[in-house]
């Protein structure tokens, strides 16, 4: 049966297998029909079945507030809002349910304040190909070799560890155009300088912990001028040694030093026990000698005074003086040995004579008593 469509009925009433629209599926759909259709579907749904003013006014009303309510948004416990009108800051809101208003006039930021970030420098993780669970460390020399204070290369790697800064993360979104690669090239420089100042022998020893604080205080002062928004929270020193070609002779000559700083304190724990030994004995020396000297001084003294009196009474009498003194010679001379007495008076030559020495006991010690 023929199809037919003469506009009164829509065509949805004419028998045969119509299309959506009451078309014949190899017909071509009429668009005034749709048009008309489309309305009277939508006149059922606005209130008084038209398009008039006041259905346009709902419509408007309707399709602003759900602009409106798109405003809302949520900031995490670890994240700060930042408001945007326009493309410009207008303030920042903490974490909770927020309002500012929607896109295109108004824009939000979210930042993880609190979130700590890692910078590898002189080294990076690089997943294995065959195991992509495991990470192998690579180095980076590029990164990793620095120049010191006496012309020396050394190898440091290091990590910094930084976070948003809370008080003014407005900074960190609008001040610095890529924040990682900022805070990266700042602690590179501030580890160069830092180690540019200093002398390799300490760097390798004592100053290793030194190097830390000042680093982070430089990188600290650096991003504060630039007004970045980053707060460093640490600096940490994984390895500081000499390039591949020479840390074998630069571990040799470690090694010499502490030998010489071990023999060096032998030498001062020597010094430190020996000096007041003899110290003491220098003391002990002197005061001897002066005992002597005093003793001495007396002595001379006193036979200077005993000579003075026998001299006063020589001058009295000479004789009897001189007899006395004579016999106290011979009795200081003689009085400790053998002696054999000869008379001669009685006209004999030779006296009987007892050896009473021998006969006399002797002393335990062997003395004659």
């Amino acid at each position: 049966m023929p199809w037919s469509n003469d506009g009164k009925d829509g065509g949805s009433k004419r028998p045969g297998n119509p299309g959506p629209w009451g078309q014949p599926p190899n017909m071509p759909i009429d668009l005034e029909e749709w048009l008309r259709h489309g309305q009277a579907k939508l006149k059922q749904w606005l209130p008084g079945g038209g398009f008039g003013g006041r259905g346009l006014l709902a419509l408007g009303l309707l399709g602003a507030l759900l602009w409106l309510l798109s405003g809302f948004y949520a900031v995490e416990p670890n994240e700060v809002g930042l408001n945007m009108i326009f493309g410009r800051y207008t303030g920042k809101t903490s974490s909770g349910l927020n309002y500012n208003l929607p896109f295109p006039i108004g824009s939000v930021e979210k930042l993880a304040v609190t979130d700590r970030n890692v910078i590898n420098i002189g080294f990076a993780y690089q997943q294995d190909i065959r195991n992509p669970d495991v990470q192998s460390q690579v180095d980076v020399p590029q990164e990793s070799l620095m120049l010191t204070g006496d012309q020396n290369i050394v190898d440091v790697k290091f990590v910094v560890i930084w976070q948003i800064d809370p008080v003014h993360p407005e900074d960190y979104a609008f001040n610095v155009a890529n924040p990682q690669d900022t805070v990266k090239a700042v602690a590179e420089s501030a580890m160069r300088e830092v180690i540019g100042h200093s002398l390799i022998q300490k760097i390798l020893t004592a100053e290793r912990k030194v190097i830390e604080p000042e680093v982070q205080d430089l990188m600290q002062k650096i991003l504060d001028s630039y007004k970045a928004g980053v707060l460093v929270l640490q600096v940490q020193l994984q390895s500081v040694d000499p390039p591949d070609e020479v840390i074998a002779a630069f571990r040799d000559v470690t090694a010499a030093q502490q030998d010489r700083d071990r023999t060096r304190n032998e030498a001062d724990a020597y010094a430190n026990r020996i000096v007041p030994t003899a110290r003491g004995q220098a003391a002990a020396i002197l005061q001897e000698a002066e005992g002597y000297r005093l003793q001495t001084v007396a002595q001379a003294t006193g036979q200077a005074s005993r000579f003075d009196q026998i001299y006063a009474q020589y001058k009295n009498a000479p004789d009897v003086t001189r007899e006395r003194m004579y016999l106290e010679t011979m009795e200081k001379v003689f009085g400790a040995t053998d002696k054999v007495i000869l008379d001669e008076a009685g006209g004999q030559s030779v006296l009987p004579y007892l050896p009473l020495p021998q006969l006399a006991p002797k002393s335990s010690d062997g003395d004659d008593r």
